[in-house]
C-alpha cells in the first residue's frame, strides 16, 4: 500500500495480494483516522461478501475465486474499542457483467484499488446493538 494526504484526503493505493481491509486498517492506525468515509474502485482476485441475516444473526455469505472489478466499494471508519472500525460494502462486476454486492467481509486485490478515504473531524465511536446483533453508531 502507498498513500499520500491532500487537505483532509488520503489516495491510496493497494497493490495486487493485499487485503483491502487488513490495509485500511492499519492506514487508519498508523495515521491516527477516527473518523472518515471510504470510496474506492479496482479489481479484487478473491472476495467475500455478506448480507446479513437479522433473524439468524449472521451474514449469508459468497466467496467469489475469480477476477472481478470494484465497480464501487465505499464505506466509513468509525472507532470500536478505541480501534479502527472499518465498515465497507462493494459491488464486483465479472467478465459476464454480472453483479455481486454487499457487506465486504474480505477483498483481495487482484491489480490495484485506487482508495479516497476522506477524514472528518471528530471521532465517532461503535456500540452493541443487541437487539439487531450488530455494531452502530454511538452519538
Amino acid at each position: 500500500m502507498q498513500y499520500k494526504r491532500f487537505g483532509d484526503t488520503y489516495a491510496v493505493r493497494i497493490d495486487i495480494g493485499e487485503e483491502i481491509m487488513q490495509e485500511l486498517n492499519a492506514l487508519c492506525a498508523k495515521e491516527g483516522i477516527l473518523f472518515a468515509e471510504v470510496s474506492a474502485i479496482g479489481a479484487v482476485s478473491h472476495a467475500v461478501i455478506g448480507v446479513y441475516d437479522l433473524e439468524a444473526r449472521e451474514y449469508c455469505k459468497e466467496e467469489l475465486d475469480a477476477f472481478m472489478e470494484i465497480t464501487s466499494l465505499n464505506g466509513s471508519v468509525t472507532t470500536m474499542a478505541e480501534k479502527p472500525y472499518v465498515h465497507l460494502h462493494a459491488t464486483l462486476a465479472g467478465q459476464d457483467h454480472v453483479l455481486h454486492g454487499g457487506h465486504a467481509l474480505s477483498l483481495q486485490v487482484g491489480a490495484t484499488c485506487e482508495m479516497f478515504v476522506r477524514v472528518m473531524d471528530g471521532k465517532m465511536d461503535r456500540e452493541r446493538n443487541e437487539a439487531l446483533g450488530i455494531n452502530v453508531w454511538h452519538f
